[in-house]
């Protein structure tokens, strides 16, 4: 039997800020991962200038800032009458002023390596939990397998699910949610990039196509949207059809449209958009995508699960350390992330409904247009409501900062 006073399954980005946070307040914590390491393509990879600016608070920005990078500060639509820009990001209160599309792996080795060093600081990697132990009513640690077959238990004073929204331990909670219907599902692939392309992130919508490519320098990533379940019936047709319409909108591509040659490069993300209504039970508590499961638009998924974790340790240190630590405090933490989860999840309904449905219906053209759209003419018109999108992209509503145990000099 061991025992750790805070375990944190899931060693993702929330999953490993949380790890490092607790540890220099001096908890004894340890990270389960269940992969022997972090590389998983198609991850999201936005790091958002709220999640900058907790590196820089860590002492982390430089080391950060060696990391292999492209900054994003502009979102650009193609159209007939030539590229027009939606959202800028170059207004932005604070330091940073764009957007990092960093490997996800990256980020979460700088992480593992700047927790390493605090002696209460353990990563084990190979290790799924695969359900939780309950003592008296309390949750009390996991049941765990590691690679090898190896089975065992870990106790633990707290135990925090942050295995994503498909999590073991929300489910073996028994925890209430609510769901909400998503319009869409994501294919998620890779694009040669060249040098001439436009820069930055360009959403494509045609009568056949909504699509969104991200710039990775070297390469696109390239999420293409279908309805919700047409996988399957979809792969039926020849994976050409995907860059054919696309090189539609965006004749640059038209070099391109041979770039995919089988359907296993095309790799499938099932859209859900949910929220339990509570997130923690005694002994256990849910945050990020095990508590508020996010849709990919905006690409805020991860930097509300960093926000949720850095809430969680100025919320938890303490009562970690003196071994007082309850649902009194577990529900402080909810209280604290609910606001900003529903305000972004909110913003996701009204764009599925007001935007991704209708252009997966082919009512929505901009491809074709020879006029900036609508909502693009309104926000160039009017300063004050241009910088609302990239501001709740960019920062989001409740930004959280690293508590003053946590934070180092440059």
């Amino acid at each position: 039997m061991e025992r750790t006073t805070c375990l944190v399954v899931g060693g993702g980005p929330a999953g490993m800020i949380l790890g490092l946070l607790l540890a220099r307040a001096g908890v004894d914590v340890t990270v389960l991962e269940k992969h022997k390491d972090f590389l998983r393509d198609f991850r999201g990879d936005t790091v958002h200038p709220t999640t900058l600016d907790l590196l820089d608070e860590l002492g982390l920005g430089a080391e950060f800032a060696k990391l292999p990078a492209r900054k994003v500060d502009q979102v650009q639509l193609p159209t007939a009458g030539g590229m027009q820009t939606l959202v800028t990001l170059k207004n932005l209160p604070g330091k940073h002023k764009y957007i990092a599309m960093v490997p996800q792996w990256d980020l979460l080795d700088l992480l593992a390596r700047a927790a390493a060093p605090e002696p209460t600081f353990r990563l084990r990697m190979t290790t799924e939990a695969t359900d939780l132990i309950w003592t008296d009513g309390k949750v009390g640690g996991v049941a765990y397998r590691t690679a090898d077959g190896t089975t065992g238990t870990i106790e633990a004073e707290l135990t925090v699910a942050c295995d994503g929204r498909a999590s073991v331990l929300r489910c073996a909670a028994g925890l209430p949610s609510r769901k909400w219907p998503t319009p869409m599902d994501v294919w998620w692939f890779r694009l040669p990039r060249a040098e001439t392309d436009p820069a930055g992130a360009l959403p494509i919508v045609t009568a056949h196509r909504a699509a969104v490519l991200l710039d990775r320098g070297d390469y696109w990533q390239c999420g293409t949207l279908i309805a919700k379940g047409a996988d399957e019936v979809a792969r039926r047709g020849p994976v050409g059809d995907i860059m054919r319409t696309m090189a539609d909108a965006a004749p640059w591509l038209r070099d391109r449209v041979d770039a995919l040659t089988s359907w296993d490069e095309v790799k499938l993300l099932e859209v859900k958009l949910d929220r339990l209504t509570k997130w923690y039970t005694n002994g256990l508590l849910c945050l990020g995508d095990a508590a508020h499961a996010m849709s990919p638009v905006g690409g805020v998924g991860i930097n509300l699960a960093v926000q949720d974790a850095v809430a969680a340790a100025r919320v938890l240190a303490a009562p970690l350390l003196s071994g007082t630590v309850g649902t009194r405090e577990l529900a402080k933490v909810q209280r604290r992330r609910a606001f900003p989860t529903v305000v972004t999840q909110g913003m996701q309904r009204f764009l599925h409904a007001s935007a991704i449905a209708p252009a997966l219906d082919g009512r929505i053209d901009i491809a074709t247009a020879t006029r900036a759209p609508l909502p693009v003419r309104i926000l160039r018109r009017v300063p004050v409501l241009r910088s609302v999108p990239p501001f709740l992209v960019a920062r989001g509503a409740l930004p959280e900062h690293a508590p003053d145990f946590a934070r180092r000099p440059a």
